[in-house]
């Protein structure tokens, strides 16, 4: 008996002077993972998620940081949305990083529009975006009986 690359058994049993081969496949797994090219939450579903809408509500500043550190940028980077003039530069690139990163399809306008009038939501919106994404892969393994 040995093991193959292919995890197939082979195993030879020798009766009555014939050889016989038997072949058996381990079961494959299934992978389960959010791959759409939306997003999985529209701007306004703040609800979907209460204690991170609260948060956000009630201490923006510390929810935009850590929305930022969660994406694996500067914690302190959404402070320099300050500075930005008319269209808040780190709210949108945010969510032009997250679209990229996660093969989003939407346009540069509208990232515009929500990041300067919709700046709270749409930071709750990438928040959403990030946990959905970075979720833990689901394996679903089936048995062969």
């Amino acid at each position: 008996m040995y093991l193959d690359k292919n995890v197939s058994i082979w195993k030879t049993i020798k009766r009555f002077g014939k050889i016989k081969r038997m072949t058996s496949q381990q079961p494959k797994a299934f992978v389960m993972s959010h791959t759409s090219n939306q997003w999985s939450s529209g701007i306004c579903d703040c609800t979907e998620d209460i204690p991170e809408c609260c948060f956000s509500f009630w201490c923006f500043p510390c929810f935009a940081c850590m929305t930022a550190r969660k994406h694996g940028e500067c914690l302190c980077l959404p402070l320099l949305d300050g500075f930005g003039g008319c269209v808040p530069p780190i709210t949108l690139a945010m969510r032009v990083s997250v679209r990229t990163r996660y093969g989003i399809q939407d346009s540069i306008c509208k990232d515009c529009v929500y990041s300067t009038f919709c700046g709270i939501c749409s930071w709750c919106q990438i928040s959403r975006e990030i946990n959905v994404r970075e979720q833990n892969v689901t394996f679903i393994n089936s048995r062969a009986n």
